[in-house]
């Protein structure tokens, strides 16, 4: 990945957070209790997305400062299952707004050896720095459409 290409998602990965921040807006109370044909309501969405970006900045963190971490995957549904993900989104949206303003501060400083910081995800393989941020620069995009889908309320670009 060239420094220009990492630089472009990491701009994507900032912004990520507004853009899910604006559909949660624009779902309102009542559009988060609602669920595409067969998917998660907009709430379930919300507090998945928070989930899975403190695991992320978890993950980050540890193949910065551990040799070859293993990345361990978690279950998704076991999750929304188990951790009350009808609760309200408040806390949960600060948690994802926190998660990111902190990892993004990390990628900031990051050198040329720190972006070739690799570990074992223990479902797909190897799992460097790199991939991390091609994976989590688009995540809070891919559940902006889901929750609007679920909301009904109209997309916008991202």
């Amino acid at each position: 990945m060239t420094p220009e290409e990492r630089a472009a998602l990491v701009a994507r990965y900032r912004a990520g957070y507004a853009a899910f921040a604006a559909a949660v807006a624009d779902a309102g109370h009542a559009g988060l209790d609602r669920a595409a044909e067969g998917g998660w309501t907009g709430r379930q969405v919300v507090h998945h997305l928070a989930d899975s970006e403190l695991t992320s900045a978890v993950r980050l963190r540890r193949l910065l400062a551990e040799d070859a971490p293993e990345i361990v995957g978690y279950d998704e549904a076991r999750f929304a299952d188990v951790l009350h993900y009808d609760r309200p989104v408040a806390a949960a949206l600060r948690a994802v707004e926190a998660a990111r303003e902190t990892s993004a501060e990390l990628l900031d400083r990051l050198t040329e050896e720190d972006w070739r910081r690799t570990g074992t995800h223990t479902e797909s393989g190897a799992y460097g720095v790199e991939v991390w941020l091609r994976t989590y620069a688009d995540h809070p995009y891919d559940h902006t459409r889901q929750l609007r889908r679920a909301a009904g309320v109209e997309a916008t670009a991202g």
